[in-house]
């Protein structure tokens, strides 16, 4: 048994600086282990006390009789590392450190927390600063929070994992409420030793969980958090993340749009959808999301049936789906002919969506024949049953009937309760129906489950090898610079040359045929047009008097006259894209959006994190590549819009790969890259990159 499964299913735990005060924090965790059940031995530990209850009290570790598989540490940071050596030099698996005032004080608390991670040695520690561990599945808990106060907790197939001691108690009480059941509960806090990717990777070996729910504030080891999300999903157990911290401010864009287009809680959107994990948009998602998906259930298409005895709440239901893109349509002739069949007056209407059933609440014969019959219809991919003011009067019967479905179908099923009634809401989640007091929440379940169904663990790009050297160069590089480093890694670029002199322009122009573009060159001023250094639809007669211009242009606004321009053949029509690099502490990621000038102002832009192992980066592939393309809201631009030609999509994938290929290979030397525009020609005419920044270090 590894030490993570020991932590987890001890078969003996020591509680250092125990107290016999069971209000106190430090006697919690006896009282609680004894409470709930533990049936292992416990062993507190405190020189003061001879017995705490019934359990005889050992005056330090050394007395201990046994070597503990887990040890509770309750003493304060200035000493909770002494107690750390003393049981890592017994044989003692892990520790799990409650104290605060570690590297969340300062650098005092740093220090401390490096003299804890020392005395530890090959030990794991939880902590420190956790409220500690809750093992619902084997009746182990490990913890001081005061929800543990409760009689009794429903177990379930979900595990927990939290970054916030508080946000443990917290979940804990409110899935207790509502009659959700919970498989373990781990707070990871500070994370000295064991992290989140820890638990996840745990977890998804665990028999007992089926869902796995995150409370995330940092990730602190991507590449590790990465390999146990797919191992997860892999394992068919679906990642529900809710992550704070969505206002923060993004990495300042240093010379590119890029880097103002991908702050950081974007990157987290990214690494979260490229892994499969499911992103709670509000802390009550955390809970709704997974105990929808914990029931097993697969969405197969976007068609929701809307059970309903009282209309208002079904429109409510309605509208919020169709924001999200599901289909409510009207039954289909079979379907309403079985839903026909089942009234007997005139005050049930059945041959809409949303399904009025008025007495359905009072007939549970007619709720069960409304069910059935919309979990037989091919008109369906789910149902949502909406309990109105009736379902008060009865809500066993009610619960019993929609429970009885159940097995006739392996659509999903749920339920949204319209008056404010919990105790309703508790029952039809016991009863294997997930139910929510907001129709938001639906939608939201719904949604999860879709995404989930759908989601493929992608296949990483081989390694690219070590990194190149680009000449000497290091800074911000010019534009035609830029573009031969792209050129190097097979993206390919607008035709140019490098002029000096107005004479130099014209024959450049007449060189490269047609209208061309003139641009100042300059390795400080990438924003070029901001200062009057581009100008488009020249001709060799006309370009060398514009250069003459330009150049006194530019001074006026910059107090720098350029030497060096840029004559680059104009690309005609096409479809304007930027692509571009960008860096944080998740890591490298490769952005695609609609480019040109109004890059920022659209901000139709989506982000894919390169893959890092033991190797180093890789490259995306192709098949993600192309993802990306159909994720931009203006991908029907690409994809033949209103008679348009359909763009050189294979050309576009081949110049993602191509890029992400770069920054695997040039890896912490590229500081910024960035092509805008890059332009998507008609499909078999390729892509054009016509713009380009780079940074090095």
């Amino acid at each position: 048994m590894d030490a993570i499964s020991k932590l987890l299913a001890p078969r003996s735990v020591a509680v250092i600086g125990a107290s016999a005060d069971p209000g106190k924090t430090a006697g919690r965790p006896v009282a609680y282990l004894q409470k709930h059940g533990f049936a292992g031995r416990i062993m507190p530990v405190n020189p003061k006390a001879e017995r705490i209850g019934d359990l005889p009290c050992y005056a330090d570790i050394a007395s201990l009789p046994e070597v503990p598989d887990v040890a509770i540490v309750l003493l304060g940071a200035e000493r909770a590392h002494l107690a750390v050596k003393e049981l890592a030099a017994r044989g003692c698996a892990a520790a799990i450190v409650l104290a605060s005032g570690y590297t969340e004080t300062g650098e005092e608390g740093a220090r401390r927390q490096q003299q804890l991670v020392e005395a530890a040695g090959a030990m794991r520690i939880l902590g420190p600063n956790t409220i500690g561990l809750v093992n619902l599945t084997d009746k182990i808990v490990l913890s001081a929070t005061g929800a543990l106060e409760m009689e009794e907790f429903p177990v379930g197939g979900i595990g927990v994992v939290s970054q916030s001691g508080g946000i443990l108690g917290s979940l804990l009480s409110r899935a207790a409420a509502r009659g959700i059941g919970l498989s373990k509960l781990i707070s990871t806090s500070n994370e000295v030793d064991l992290e989140l990717a820890d638990f996840i990777d745990h977890l998804a070996d665990d028999p007992a969980t089926k869902v796995i729910a995150l409370y995330v504030e940092t990730v602190r080891n991507p590449a590790r958090f990465r390999a146990a999300c797919l191992k997860a999903a892999r394992a068919g157990k679906p990642v529900v993340a809710f992550k704070i911290g969505r206002s923060e401010a993004g990495a300042q864009a240093a010379v590119s749009h890029t880097g103002a287009m991908a702050g950081a809680d974007r990157m987290y959107d990214a690494l979260f959808r490229q892994v499969g994990v499911i992103r709670a948009r509000s802390f009550s998602d955390l809970l709704d999301i997974p105990v929808a998906l914990a029931t097993g259930r697969q969405l197969l298409g976007k068609r929701v049936a809307i059970l309903t005895s009282t209309g208002g709440a079904g429109t409510l239901v309605s509208d919020d789906l169709g924001v999200a893109e599901f289909e409510t349509p009207a039954p289909d002739a079979a379907t309403a002919e079985a839903l026909r069949a089942l009234q007997t007056g005139g005050e049930a209407v059945l041959d809409r969506n949303p399904i009025d059933v008025t007495l359905a609440g009072l007939r549970p014969d007619l709720l069960r024949g409304a069910i059935r019959a919309l979990l037989a219809s091919p008109s369906y991919d789910a149902l949502v049953i909406i309990v109105g003011s009736s379902g008060l009067a009865m809500p066993e019967l009610m619960a019993n009937a929609i429970r009885d479905c159940l097995p006739d179908s392996g659509k999903p099923i749920m339920a949204y309760v319209s008056p404010h009634a919990p105790e309703i809401g508790a029952l039809l989640t016991r009863h294997g129906v997930p139910a929510f007091a907001a129709a938001e929440s639906c939608t939201a379940a719904l949604d999860a489950m879709f995404k989930v169904g759908r989601f493929t663990a992608p296949v990483d790009a081989p390694p690219v090898g070590a990194a190149i050297a680009f000449e000497a160069a290091t800074g911000s590089l010019d534009e035609a610079q830029a573009k031969q480093l792209f050129a190097r890694f097979g993206v390919p670029c607008a035709a140019e040359r490098i002029v000096s002199t107005p004479a130099e322009a014209e024959a450049a122009a007449q060189a490269l045929g047609g209208r061309v573009v003139l641009k100042m060159l300059s390795s400080t001023i990438t924003h070029k047009s901001d200062v009057g250094g581009v100008a488009v639809g020249l001709t060799a007669d006309t370009v060398g008097a514009r250069l003459t211009r330009m150049k006194a242009d530019v001074q006026a606004h910059t107090g720098v006259a350029p030497e060096r321009f840029l004559v680059q053949e104009m690309v005609n029509g096409g479809t304007e894209l930027i692509l571009g690099l960008h860096r944080d502490a998740l890591g490298t990621a490769v952005l695609l959006g609609m480019g040109g000038v109004t890059a920022e102002l659209f901000k139709d832009t989506t982000l894919r994190l390169l893959p890092e192992d033991e190797h180093g980066l890789r490259g995306l592939c192709r098949a993600e590549a192309l993802a990306m393309a159909k994720d931009l809201k203006t991908w029907p631009l690409l994809d033949g819009f209103r008679g348009r030609p359909k763009a050189d999509v294979d050309a576009l994938v081949d110049a993602i790969v191509a890029f992400s290929g770069m920054a695997a290979q040039l890896g912490e030397r590229l500081v910024e890259a960035e092509i805008n525009p890059v332009f998507v020609r008609a499909q078999g005419e390729g892509v054009s990159a016509a713009d380009g920044v780079v940074v090095l270090a």
